[in-house]
């Protein structure tokens, strides 16, 4: 088995990552292969790693999906009182990846992580499923529960109890934004001498970009 594992290896060889090509603001930098990403319909496109730790420095990681972008962050939403939304609450700071395998690359981004204001998150709640606003009321996530049928007939409960018009989103679910102040973007090469380009927010504002060994 550990034999079988250590020999699956693909080489990369679809595109390179250059410096002169590529955008000096790397919002426009990650809209570019958004925009790429989305054309080579990936499965999930908006799936992205979201890395937490405590204010111990625990780390725990899972993925979420991106709802947004703009200069101002990244932005997904979730139940406040989750695990992860008790991390950010104790260390605002979080790590996103993306991995688009069928292009062969990756985005890293680091930064500080807030609160969307009520608002926003009003917004974005109104326009999801029905069946995902129940879920989000329903759920007490990742605490423990005593069996799937328990979860299963509270949510039947509340369905039967509202109506569309009368479902509003719960104080405890809402939006994060996370502000970057590095992103990285990854290009597989062949030899496993991947691109590597650095993204940093200086303490003026500017983005500096550096390129990092494989």
């Amino acid at each position: 088995m550990a034999k079988s594992i250590a020999n699956i290896r693909k080489n990369y060889s679809q595109k390179k990552l250059l410096e002169k090509k590529i955008h000096s603001d790397p919002i426009q930098q990650f809209a570019k292969w958004w925009k790429q990403a989305l054309a080579s319909k990936i499965d999930e496109v908006n799936a992205m790693t979201l890395a937490t730790a405590s204010q111990d420095g625990i780390p725990s990681a899972r993925i979420v999906l991106l709802k947004e972008f703009s200069p101002a962050g990244f932005t997904f939403y979730t139940n406040y009182q989750s695990f992860k939304g008790q991390q950010l609450a104790e260390n605002p700071k979080a790590c996103l990846v993306f991995f688009w395998k069928e292009m062969e690359r990756q985005v890293r981004i680091t930064g500080l992580v807030q609160k969307l204001n009520s608002e926003a998150s009003d917004t974005y709640f109104s326009t999801r499923p029905e069946a995902s606003q129940l879920g989000a009321m329903v759920s007490p996530q990742s605490q423990i529960i005593e069996s799937r049928k328990w979860l299963d007939k509270h949510y039947k409960k509340l369905r039967k109890e509202l109506k569309k018009e009368n479902i509003k989103r719960p104080e405890h679910w809402g939006g994060f934004i996370v502000k970057p102040v590095i992103i990285e973007f990854w290009q597989g090469r062949p030899s496993r001498l991947h691109d590597r380009l650095q993204y940093t927010l200086d303490d003026s504002g500017n983005w500096k970009i550096e390129r990092l060994a494989p």
